[in-house]
This record gives C-alpha cells, structure tokens and sequence, in this order.
C-alpha cells in the first residue's frame, strides 16, 4: 500500500457498520458447516474461486487467501472458523470470521508493499491446532520474512482489546498507539487460562496479538448455549475491523523488523 490508510482507502472500498450488521442475519451454528460457510463469505467479498485455498495439515483445514505483495514480507491476519459444541459461535468465532473477510473486501483494491495472508484457522478450540500447524509449517530460515500476525478473535461486545498475555508486547504498544490516532476506544484484558491463534506465533519469533471485543460478562457468555447472533453488538465488531485495517495499512508501510522489540 503505498498511501497511509486515510489517503489511500476511498469510502467505497470501506465496509459500513450496516454491512458488518448484515452478517448476522444469519450465522452458521452447525460446526460442519462453518468452513464452507467461510469460503461463500470470502466469495462475496470478492475472492476469486480459484484463490482460496485449503490448507490441510493432518485432521485440520485451514482456509487462506493470499494477496501478493511487491515483496516477500509477510503480514498474517486470521481468525478461527471453529466453535465448541455449545450455543451458535456467533461471537467466538463468527465475529472474529467477518472482520477477517471485510478486510479482505477493502485490501484486496490495493497493492501491498507486503504480501497480506488471511487465514482461516480450523479447530482453535481443539488446542490451537490449525495455527499450530501453520507456524510449525514455516521454515526456519523464512519466519523472519514474517513481519507480523493480527489475529481477531471474539469481537463482538465491546470497544476493541488487546489480550496481554496472548500478545507481542511491541504490537500490543503499536496496537495502543494506532488506536489512539484513530480515536477508537481501546483497552487491555489478560485473559487468564486462555490462548489463541497469537499464541503459536509469538513462540516462534514473530510478532503477533489477539484482538478481541469482551466485556466484564463475555467469559459466562463464551462456550454456553447464549453465544448466539442476537448478542452481537455490530458497532464492537465495526470498531475491530477499523482498527486491523489501519495497523494492517501501517505494517506493510513499517520495516519487517518494526514491531520485533518485544
């Protein structure tokens, strides 16, 4: 992207909060479903057929587009597919699914300086399996061409938050500072106990964070029968998107090495 985020993305190529609601008339509450579920979404924000693809890594898929860039640097963005047995998965995951696909939608009217990989992940909630596999599946002379990872994950309830403990600390202060020029609310919450599809990432030296949109009742409402469409609050799920979109914009202007401080 050879512009900042605020010159080079026109009004048109911006999703609206209306369309981020609109994704939650319907949500697919059958696990078996969801991974086709999110190839159409991906087709209808623009994904050619033929550029999505299936990871399979043993007994998971993961769904990954890919959009080249003028280099070999890397960005990841993703979000897990998945859902437990319990209630619809609408906030964990489904959330964290759209954002990802209206990102998509924006970016995929540019040309990066940085090739942009969006990621599906499959069975988060098995133990980060399908993440797992993705950074195991990276050669070791290659991850330094992986400049940074944005992983969404529950949007949803409220104003975007970085989860410490699953987080790169330099992303977390980047994440932080971008939110600031943007004057989007912003906060902090460790999730004790937990991981995401961050967490295979920072282990292997690439800077990486979870988004997510919890409030103070969001952890009673995750893996329970309630995590259902009519919990999700649109303009919480707006917010995370507008603000991967702008640190995605600023990541691929950034050197590979900005965000590997801590």
């Amino acid at each position: 992207m050879a512009q900042s985020a605020t010159q080079q993305a026109p009004t048109a190529a911006l999703s609206s909060e209306a369309d981020i609601a609109a994704e939650f008339a319907s949500v697919p509450c059958d696990n078996g479903a969801r991974l086709d579920a999110t190839r159409a979404l991906f087709e209808r924000m623009g994904a050619p057929a033929d550029a999505i693809r299936i990871d399979r890594h043993g007994d998971v898929d993961n769904l990954v587009v890919v959009k080249p860039g003028a280099s070999a640097d890397t960005l990841v963005v993703g979000a897990h597919y998945d859902k437990v047995a319990k209630g619809c998965g609408a906030i964990d995951n489904w959330t964290g699914v759209v954002a990802l696909a209206h990102l998509y939608r924006t970016l995929r009217q540019f040309a990066p300086e940085k090739t942009l990989v969006f990621v599906g992940f499959g069975r988060e909630e098995h133990g980060l399996v399908g993440s797992r596999a993705m950074t195991a599946a990276i050669p070791d002379d290659q991850v330094a061409r992986y400049c940074a990872m944005v992983n969404l994950d529950s949007l949803g309830l409220a104003a975007p938050q970085v989860a410490d403990n699953m987080s790169s600390q330099a992303m977390v202060a980047f994440a932080e500072a971008v939110a600031k020029e943007l004057q989007v609310p912003f906060g902090h919450a460790r999730i004790g106990g937990a991981n995401s599809d961050s967490t295979p990432f920072v282990k292997r030296g690439i800077p990486a964070l979870t988004l997510h949109g919890l409030d103070s009742n969001g952890l009673r409402l995750l893996h329970s029968p309630r995590d259902q469409a009519a919990k999700v609050n649109p303009t919480s799920v707006y917010l995370g998107y507008r603000l991967a979109l702008a640190m995605l914009a600023r990541l691929d202007q950034a050197p590979c090495t900005a965000q590997r401080g801590g």
